[in-house]
């Protein structure tokens, strides 16, 4: 019985600390600043041609 109420215990220490730790815990993300650049994988207005004649060869 005595070692029943030891786990008991440290159970509750244990979600105590985790609920101190969320509260006061450093948990501020780290920002910084991310310059990424983005590629267009859509065609360029010239090659509508290239593309019709892809999808007509397609419904062959």
């Amino acid at each position: 019985m005595r070692l029943l109420k030891l786990v008991v215990v440290v159970i509750l220490a244990a979600v105590v600390a985790l609920v101190g730790y969320a509260y006061f815990g450093d948990m501020e993300p780290r920002q910084r600043e991310v310059r990424v650049p983005v590629t267009d994988a859509a065609p360029a207005a010239g090659d509508t041609a290239a593309t019709d004649s892809e999808t007509d060869a397609d419904s062959e």
